[in-house]
């Protein structure tokens, strides 16, 4: 399956992707579209026969909860109608809590790494098969960046990608930004995670901007594509020719020159990074043909066994090819618990000791609870505030009346907010409950202020939508008392 050179498609530069030459195909956040139908932007480009690709988000496949039928379900839709040859998501989990702690449902709001361990792989590989049966094309799982790393992990990132690779069949999206993060965030070299994982599995690269503050690389999606970043993509292509790579942008949108100046970098890298007797087709070109019929694997079929009867590779011995010096922890010793012949579901006890684990960490992160044990408490608080500053930014976004009414003061009333207010449902669930405290606790000072966001919460927070002649005498009302 060939991809070539692509972009992010957002909203905010739905026209500007649209006049960029050599565009192969785009990647569209799978949980910003509707179901049923597509954005006339996307129609446009599919039409001219660009690939759309939708990213999920919000499956947490990491996590100890195995994915919600109702999300694959919506996943599965928007691939269908968008034609897509595969869909992707993230190696992650995104909430905890719930019936297997007897907890509160939390979210994070954002991606946290899983730890590297035999238990939390065995969830995930359980996690990805129940999401392949579920999806009506290949599924390709994507690297994350991270501020923090779990205490007593038993794999590297390579060795872990490695085993979820092999188990499942699963294909991988490699992210080379969230290389470099991880590399400026925790010392783990990128080369070594690229030498120890299957680079033929790579369904496609993403490449995306950051900034270091404080010696904390900040993968934020809003900055031009560094140098660094640009080196570990020469250091994939090395070794590997991705059948796709993709230039993500997220906020801080520059004019199509700019994004067209960066697409232009990742060619020129691309063409510098290839071995000379590399004779594979140019991807730095554009492509003269959309993709083939052929979507790979029919994830539509039942699958007809989940590892066969043979086991594959002697996992207690040696890998044919070993990681470089630092070879990690120990491979050649027995594991605790090898994958038999058929895997079967995941015993109860795994599961669960992956729920206490990952709500001990979302608690401390998002309710202030004390942090586990083992953690660097400098780097939870550091990724705490990434999480409520995350949360701030997109309430603003789904909710923008909220920074209008609220102007200078909206973003430190709403991270007061944040930390005494774990986040349990969705981001418009978010802005309601905001505006609901700011109004409980008095506020805003201003009188005209306050009736302005008196009524927009009292607009969006009944079961049903008021009619219409509600709206109008509202409309009227807010008109009246000077907006």
């Amino acid at each position: 399956m060939e991809l070539g050179i692509g972009i992010g498609w957002r909203p905010e530069i739905a026209a500007e992707v649209e006049s960029l030459s050599g565009i192969d195909w785009v990647e569209a956040v799978a949980e910003n579209l509707c179901a049923d139908h597509l954005p006339d932007s996307l129609v446009r480009l599919r039409e001219r026969g660009v690939t759309v690709v939708p990213h999920g988000v919000a499956l947490g496949l990491g996590g100890a909860d195995r994915p919600d039928p109702d999300r694959l379900a919506g996943l599965a839709a928007r691939a269908e109608l968008l034609g897509a040859p595969l869909v992707t998501e993230h190696i992650a989990f995104v909430r905890a809590g719930g019936p297997l702690t007897a907890s509160p449902k939390l979210e994070a709001g954002h991606l946290l790494p899983v730890p590297r361990t035999w238990d939390a792989l065995d969830v995930l590989c359980e996690n990805v098969r129940i999401a392949q049966d579920s999806l009506p094309v290949p599924l390709a799982l994507e690297n994350i960046a991270a501020l923090i790393t779990w205490p007593g992990e038993e794999l590297t990132e390579g060795q872990f990608l490695a085993e979820l690779v092999e188990r499942t069949g699963v294909r991988l999206l490699i992210d080379v930004a969230n290389l470099h993060t991880n590399h400026v965030n925790l010392g783990q070299d990128p080369a070594k995670a690229l030498d120890e994982l299957p680079v033929e599995a790579i369904a496609y690269v993403h490449v995306a901007g950051g900034v270091e503050k404080n010696g904390v690389w900040h993968d934020t999606h809003a900055h031009p594509v560094s140098e660094p970043v640009l080196e570990v993509l020469a250091e994939l292509r090395s070794r590997v020719d991705p059948p796709g790579v993709l230039l993500e942008r997220d906020d801080a949108f520059p004019p199509g020159a700019e994004l067209a100046g960066e697409l232009d970098a990742i060619r020129a890298t691309l063409r510098k990074a290839a071995p000379s007797a590399d004779a594979g087709p140019d991807r730095t070109a554009p492509r003269k043909a959309a993709p083939t019929a052929d979507p790979g694997p029919d994830r539509t079929a039942p699958r007809k066994a989940a590892p066969t009867a043979d086991p594959g590779p002697d996992r207690t011995a040696p890998r044919k090819a070993a990681p470089t010096a630092d070879p990690g922890p120990d491979r050649t010793a027995p594991r605790k618990a090898a994958p038999s012949a058929d895997p079967g579901p995941v015993p109860a006890g795994t599961r669960d000791r992956t729920a206490v684990a990952q709500t001990a960490l979302l608690s401390a992160l998002v309710a202030g609870t004390p942090a586990p044990e083992g953690f660097d408490h400098r780097r939870l608080r550091v990724q705490s505030r990434a999480l409520a500053a995350k949360r701030a930014d997109v309430v603003a976004k789904v909710a923008p009346e909220l920074p209008e009414i609220l102007g200078d003061g909206y973003r430190a009333a709403f991270l007061a907010y944040a930390g005494s207010r774990p986040m349990s449902g969705g981001y418009r669930r978010d802005a309601l409950d905001f505006a609901e405290h700011v109004l409980i606790a008095g506020g805003p000072a201003d009188p005209v202020a306050r009736r302005r966001l008196t009524y927009w919460w009292q607009d969006r927070s009944g079961a049903r939508p008021p009619r219409r002649t509600t709206r109008l005498v509202r409309a009227a009302r807010a008109v009246l008392v000077g907006k």
